[in-house]
Formats: structure tokens, C-alpha cells, sequence
């Protein structure tokens, strides 16, 4: 992109001291945080000297001591010095509003930001990226990389086995970069203190184990959940975070909750009026609405982002007593809280049941009290909801002079926690971090193509000089023989004079951005563009190259498994048979084989592909075939819970079908198919495209708080090209109905049409109505427009290809408007004149 154009400094640049001045900086920078209403505490101003004593920092200190603060102290030091810092996250949402943090502090021009799916400014003095993105540019560029501080923040996730790689990697290779490592439970980190010393010949200093500014209160309930909440807000120990394990408990809790009269009159009708023009979309949101109306927030990863931010926006004005969420707060959530609420110990993690480690415990623990706003936090564990029901049984049995009768029994697989379990947790230390080191075949490539330096050696190093025992140090040395003898198999590899060589040339951001775009790039040449699949079948190779919505995969299969049977019991296929039968069932995945073999084919010339994973599905193809909205494809395939994962893949492929299919290969069809699914996208919840473009626009940002509401997206009906398409998905979806012979559906769409009428006509003339690529053209659809409606008749593709019978509609332009859809009224189903 463009450079950004200079703005004026912000307030915090224009105070930093020119030339370097390490005591005039301390002053500079405390005195803009007092200017900002924030007065640093000790743990803060002691990690600011030793930022500016150029120390490495291991800052872990509790939730709430302002760590942020910290992190913007480090970025500043290296700006007024000349120098470039990172600031690293595991997510990219993090990454994403860190960036638009550090814009307001440090202004455009001095701000970018690198993700898997986003590059701006990334020539800016202060750069937001994700872990691997910093570990990739360190493996291929070597100590020589232009970094002078690292500021990684959930430093945590080093531990994590699929991605602590990439938190280890900076360690190892940037030996001329200062770290802040930072986190609220980092656990004992000698080892890596020690290590990172000896690298780098630098001091690394320890700001840790400081007091919390608002301190914690601990207590153990044997009551109901609902009457726990209920005395927590007579206490006024509200807004209430209820921690479950599970988007389906969370969402449950809070409907559950409706009866328990959270907030008084006055403040729901404070609610309503700052809601009163947001727009619920049908399913959750409709639950969603009138939970917020009766001062209770729902918050986790599966939501919509516009309603996450609703809720956020909501309970930081204090309009929300009690909201219930996911463990998910304990990564960087931005929801005030007073209370946390903990419905169990225990979660299951993919694997099995187990008790939350000491580092999860504290994570969420410490989100409870607000700093300038509390005076203490409480944490509240409750007892296993087993041992709570046989309390309350035996207690009205003591009261009625009897003995109590036959104790309820904990669930199948139940993993018990008590009292002493709670204090363990509260007393123990985070676990001291383990490290997860990997060796890939990407990893490899970047650092034999590194310029300078023996490759062997640098591979050597990076095997051999890490944080690993022994034992799995000689395991990676075998899967790096392994992967070296494979590159140089496949030609991607010589020898030249002894030492490897790349034979090819890496694209700028090989293993940065999208791994699998030149695969698609690749694929896109076996197709045909005259075929009348080929809009689909390019939005298929990109859907093969996103990440699996493993939720709506899931469901997809569970569909097709259950029409499947359905299918074989009418076809009189016996049980056993139908079991075997059903194994081989799944979702769908579009070009399955060709893109297999395609992939065989370009992982022989370029190896390091096989790292990732290619994974035909269809997701958008799926909803454009079935010609729904988005909220009848998510009550479809039952995503009311996930149906921000299904907005999230919708999205990601919106952007990877922009970026990635060259202009050329563009078709009108697949013109009209991006533009409809990037409209889709935005009438659902504008604020993740708005993102994007404020990422590409970064000096347009308007600083000040963000409005409770969102602001509204644009008119579905100005973009004419995603309308039109609108419009023939609403005809088609009854013309596929009409196919089938689905009266019901039929008359759900349009009550009132003479449906089963009119299909009797038309069948006793025709055997059947066509549903193939030319019965869905855009010839098959006549629009007369009007100034505020169109009148549109789709023709029906009889077997006699007579095409004298057809639905004529009217598109309501204004109600389309308002709506965020075409809202298309069916007038007549008959012969056409």
C-alpha cells in the first residue's frame, strides 16, 4: 500500500526527547500518563527505569497493574532512540485492536500492523503482528533483523504445544533485540531469564509478585447458582461475570436468569432507549435482545462481533449486572467486572475432563476488580452441583425430622473439586512454562535462504542451542534431516560448493501471509472459464485453503448423515450395512480429487507446502447453492451458538477471494459472487469489514470513545451488483423448492400463494422444473424497475425449454433497505404473458 501521509505528532510523540535522554524521557512519559488521568504505580514506574536502563524485562505482574502502559513506555523509548519495535499476541484480534490503540497514541504514520490476512504500514517504526509472524521474519533474516526491542504480550503461550514454537524462536535468533516479556502468569522463568542472558550479554530484569492495586476476595458457595448471583447483587458486588465451560451452559445461565429480576425498572428502560436502533438479527439475536433489555450480557467467542461489542459498550456504562461467558475473558476481554463467578474447577480440554491449572485459574481470577473503580475484587467458586442438590435435600429432610433419603450421584466421568481443591488453586503458583519447540519445513527454508552465515550452522544451531532436553533435541535434528533430504529431493534444495542453496526465490511473504495462496494461484489454471461452474469452483479452491469451521463442518456431515440414512432405510439397506455405509459420509468438499492431485503435484516441486493442510469444503458455495440468507443457513445447520465463527470463515473468504484471484480470472459471475458475499458479510455485522478497511486507512481513525451502537452498515440496495444477486437467490430458493415439490417450505416463504395450485398446473404440462446452471442465469430473470420496487418474473426451465411459465415478485426497495436483505414479495406463480 501507499506510505501514510504525516499527521500532526500526537501528544506523547511531540513530548519525547530529541537527542536520547534517558532521565527526560521518564519525565516526558510520566507526565503525558498524568495527563491522561493515569498515575503510574510502583511496579509500572520500576519497569520504565529498567526499559530505559536498556534491560530486558519479565514483566508479571496481576491483571489490572497495567501492563499496557508498560508496553507503550517500551514502544516510546524506541522510537525517541531511533529504533523499531514489535509488539507480538497470540490472536489476531488482539493484534488488531492493539493496533488501533497504538495509532491513537502514536499516531498513523508511526503504526503498523502484519497478520496472516492483513499487511499495513509494515515499514512503520512500531509494527502489531502475531508471534509467528516476528518468528518467521527472525528465521529468515537472522540476528540481522530489523528489530530492536520485542514486546510479547500473553508471553504464556509459550507453553502452548501447537504454537509455542513461535514464541521461543525470537529467543533464539534476535540475540540484538530487547524483550519485555509480559503476562499475568508467567510462573518461575529462571531458565529462560538465564538463557536469554547468555545470547545476548544483557541483563534481563524481574518486575513481578507486586500487589494487586485492587485486591481479591476468595469464597467457596454450597448455594444455587441463582441464588448466589441474587446475593451478590444485594451485596453490591455487581457486574457479575458467571464463568461456565461451554457456550451452551453460558447462554442457558443467562435465559435462565431472566426470572431473577436483575435490574430495576428504571434501568432497563435506560437500556432500551441507549438500544433502541440496533439492529437483532432473527435467532440469537432475538435472545440476545431481550436478555440485554433485562441487564444481562452473554459474551463469548462464538457471538457476532457487533453483539460482543454491545455487550462490551453496555456493561462498561454499567447498565449490565450480570453476564455470562466463557473462560475466553481470560484472554484480554474487554469487559469490566466486579465479580467472577465460577460455575465449576474443572473443564474439559479437548481431551478429557480435568481441574484448571494454577496459570488458567488466575487468568480468569484475575479479570474480577477494577482498577480506579473498586476498592476489591471477589472470586466465587461454586460447589459441584451434585453435592449442592444433596445439601438442599438433606437440609429439608433435617427440617421435617427425617433422614436424609438416597444421594444424588455425580455424572458419568464427573471430575470432582471441593474447597480444598480452590484453595490449592488460590495459593499455587502459575506452572512454569515448558517449551514447545518445532521443526517444519517452512522453518527450514527461511533460514537456508537467510543471507550470510553457514546454513548448516544456522540450522544446526536453531536444533540443537534451544530450550529442549537432549533427548527432543535429537528428535528435531532427525525431523530437520528428514525435511533437508525431502527439499533437496524435490530440487528446492542444492548443494553449491558444500553448502544448501535455495533454488527459487521466496516470495516476499512466504510463510507470513495466507502459506496457501500460491497453491491457489497454481490451481486456478486447471480450471476452464467457460464452464458453468467456474465461478464456484474458484470460490472452492479458495475455500480449500482457509481454515476449517470445524462447528459447521460438523454440522454439515451430521445433515448429510442423517439424509443419508434416511435414504438407505427407504432403499431397504439393513442396519449393519447402513452403519458401514455412513462412515464414508461427510461434508461436502467440492473438487476433492482434482485438488488432491493438484496438491501431490505442487508439493513435489515445492515440499515446505505439505506444513499445512489443504481441506476442501463448502461453505460458501453451500449457502450460495442453497440460495439462503445468513440467518437461515445458520438456523439450517443449527449455528445459533457459532454463528460469529460462520461470519468470521464468510469473511476470511470474502477477503482471500479479493486477494488472492487475479483480476483477469474474474468473471462477471465471479465478480457478482464477491461482491455478494462481501454485501452479506456486511449487512450481517459491517464492523468486521469496517475493520478492515479502517486497517487499509489507518489516518482516517477518529479518536474518542466508540458509540454503544455500531454505526449502521450502508444501504444493501446502493450495491446494485450484490443486490441483483440478492434478489436472484430469494426467486431461486422457491424455484429449487418448486423442483422438489416442497409445499411446506413453499408456503413458509410466501403465506398465502395458491403454491400447490399452481405446481399442479404446471406439473400436469411438465414432468419436472430444471435446476442446472442455465436454469439459474441471469437470462432466466426479468426486472422491470421502478422508483421504489422492482417487479421481476423468473422464468422456469421447463423440459420443452418452452420458458412460458415462470414467478412473477416485487422487490420492496425500502423494506430492503431496512432489512438488510431483498425482501421480495411472490404476486403471482403461473403462465407468464
Amino acid at each position: 500500500m501507499p506510505p501514510l501521509v504525516s499527521s500532526p505528532k500526537t501528544a506523547l510523540v511531540a513530548a519525547l526527547p530529541a537527542p536520547w535522554d534517558a532521565d527526560a524521557f521518564v519525565q516526558a512519559f510520566d507526565d503525558w500518563a498524568r495527563s491522561r488521568g493515569l498515575r503510574l504505580y510502583p511496579a509500572q514506574e520500576e519497569a520504565v527505569l529498567e526499559l530505559v536502563l536498556d534491560r530486558h524485562l519479565v514483566l508479571s505482574t496481576p491483571t489490572g497493574t497495567g501492563k499496557s502502559l508498560v508496553a507503550i513506555a517500551a514502544h516510546a523509548a524506541a522510537l525517541a532512540q531511533g529504533q523499531r519495535s514489535f509488539y507480538t499476541a497470540p490472536l489476531k484480534a488482539l493484534v488488531s485492536e492493539k493496533f488501533f490503540a497504538l495509532v491513537e497514541v502514536f499516531g498513523p504514520e508511526n503504526v503498523g500492523m502484519v497478520t496472516g490476512d492483513s499487511s499495513v504500514n509494515p515499514d512503520a517504526p512500531i509494527i502489531c503482528c502475531t508471534a509467528e509472524i516476528l518468528a518467521n521474519l527472525a528465521l529468515r533474516e537472522g540476528a540481522e533483523t530489523n528489530v530492536d526491542v520485542v514486546i510479547a504480550d500473553e508471553f504464556h503461550f509459550y507453553a502452548d504445544p501447537q504454537r509455542g514454537w513461535a514464541w521461543q524462536v525470537p529467543l533464539l535468533v534476535l540475540n540484538r533485540a530487547r524483550f519485555v516479556l509480559m503476562s499475568a502468569t508467567l510462573g518461575d522463568l529462571t531458565d529462560i531469564s538465564t538463557d536469554l542472558e547468555r545470547r545476548t550479554g544483557i541483563e534481563v530484569a524481574h518486575v513481578t509478585g507486586v500487589e494487586r492495586p485492587v485486591p481479591l476476595h476468595y469464597r467457596y458457595v454450597t448455594t444455587p447458582v441463582h441464588e448466589t448471583v441474587e446475593s451478590l447483587l444485594e451485596e453490591r458486588l455487581a457486574p457479575v461475570y458467571i464463568v461456565h465451560f461451554a457456550q451452551a451452559a453460558a447462554v442457558e445461565r443467562a435465559q435462565a436468569l431472566l426470572s431473577a429480576r436483575v435490574a430495576t425498572r428504571e434501568q432497563r428502560d435506560r437500556i432500551a432507549e441507549e438500544i433502541g436502533g440496533f439492529r437483532f438479527s432473527p435467532g440469537f439475536g432475538s435472545t440476545l435482545s431481550k436478555l440485554v433489555r433485562a441487564g444481562i450480557g452473554v459474551h463469548h467467542a462464538g457471538m457476532l462481533p457487533k453483539y460482543r461489542r454491545l455487550v462490551e459498550q453496555l456493561a462498561q456504562l454499567g447498565m449490565l449486572r450480570v453476564i455470562c461467558g466463557t473462560d475466553t475473558l481470560g484472554v484480554g476481554i474487554n469487559v469490566p467486572i466486579r465479580t467472577v463467578l465460577l460455575t465449576a474447577l474443572t473443564k474439559f480440554d479437548g481431551v478429557k475432563m480435568r481441574q484448571l491449572s494454577a496459570r488458567e485459574f488466575h487468568q480468569i481470577a484475575g479479570r474480577a476488580g477494577r482498577a480506579g473503580h473498586d476498592v476489591a475484587g471477589d472470586v466465587v467458586a461454586e460447589a459441584p452441583e451434585h453435592e449442592i442438590e444433596n445439601q438442599i435435600a438433606a437440609k429439608k429432610a433435617e427440617a421435617k425430622g427425617k433422614k436424609g433419603g438416597p444421594k444424588k450421584r455425580a455424572p458419568e466421568g464427573f471430575v470432582s473439586w471441593g474447597p480444598a481443591s480452590f484453595e490449592r488453586l488460590i495459593a499455587a503458583e502459575p506452572e512454569t512454562l515448558t517449551s514447545s519447540m518445532q521443526i517444519t519445513a517452512a522453518m527450514l527454508i527461511n533460514v537456508i535462504g537467510r543471507e550470510g552465515g553457514d546454513p548448516f550452522e544456522n540450522v544446526r544451531a536453531l536444533v540443537f542451542d534451544n530450550h529442549e532436553p537432549p533427548e527432543l533435541q535429537r528428535e528435531l535434528a532427525r525431523r530437520a534431516l528428514g525435511i533437508y533430504r525431502t527439499l533437496k529431493a524435490a530440487g528446492v534444495v542444492e548443494l553449491r560448493d558444500g553448502i544448501p542453496k535455495l533454488t527459487v526465490d521466496l516470495q516476499p511473504n512466504f510463510a507470513l501471509n495466507q502459506p496457501l495462496s500460491p497453491f491457489a494461484l497454481a490451481a486456478f489454471e486447471l480450471l476452464d472459464l467457460e464452464q458453468p461452474t467456474y465461478a464456484l469452483d474458484m470460490i472452492s479452491i479458495i475455500e480449500s485453503t482457509l481454515d476449517d469451521p470445524r462447528p459447521i463442518l460438523s454440522q454439515q456431515q451430521f445433515k448429510a448423515r442423517g439424509e443419508a440414512v434416511a435414504a438407505m432405510k427407504a432403499d431397504g439397506i439393513e442396519y449393519d450395512e447402513r452403519m458401514e455405509l455412513l462412515e464414508t459420509v461427510t461434508w461436502p468438499k467440492p473438487l476433492d480429487e482434482l485438488l488432491e492431485q493438484a496438491f501431490e503435484t505442487f508439493a513435489a516441486s515445492q515440499p515446505w507446502v505439505r506444513d499445512f493442510e489443504l481441506s476442501p469444503k463448502s461453505v460458501v458455495r453451500d449457502l450460495y447453492e442453497r440460495a439462503m440468507s445468513f440467518s437461515d443457513y445458520v438456523a439450517f445447520y443449527q449455528l445459533g451458538r457459532s454463528e460469529g465463527l460462520v461470519l468470521r470463515y464468510l469473511s476470511d473468504a470474502y477477503r482471500a477471494a479479493r486477494q488472492t484471484i487475479p483480476d483477469e480470472l474474474k468473471t462477471d459471475e465471479l465478480q457478482d459472487l464477491i461482491e455478494w458475499l462481501g454485501e452479506l458479510v456486511r449487512q450481517v455485522d459491517s464492523s468486521l469489514l469496517d475493520e478492515w478497511a479502517a486497517l487499509q486507512n489507518p489516518a482516517e481513525l477518529v479518536a474518542g470513545e466508540k458509540p454503544v451502537l455500531p454505526p449502521a452498515p450502508t444501504s444493501v440496495v446502493t450495491n446494485r451488483r450484490a443486490f441483483l444477486v440478492l434478489v436472484r437467490n430469494a426467486l431461486w430458493r422457491r424455484v429449487q423448492a418448486a423442483a422438489l415439490q416442497r409445499d411446506d417450505e413453499l408456503l413458509a416463504l410466501d403465506p398465502g400463494v395458491p403454491w400447490a395450485e399452481a405446481l399442479d398446473a404446471y406439473y400436469a404440462e411438465h414432468d419436472e422444473i430444471g435446476t442446472g446452471p442455465d436454469a439459474r442465469s441471469v437470462a432466466r430473470l426479468v426486472i422491470d424497475e421502478e422508483p421504489d420496487r422492482w417487479v421481476v418474473r423468473q422464468i422456469l426451465d421447463d423440459p420443452a425449454g418452452h420458458h412460458d411459465w415462470g414467478i412473477t415478485a416485487e422487490v420492496d426497495l425500502a423494506a430492503s433497505a431496512e432489512e438488510g436483505v431483498a425482501v421480495v414479495r411472490v404476486l403471482a406463480v403461473g403462465r407468464l404473458d
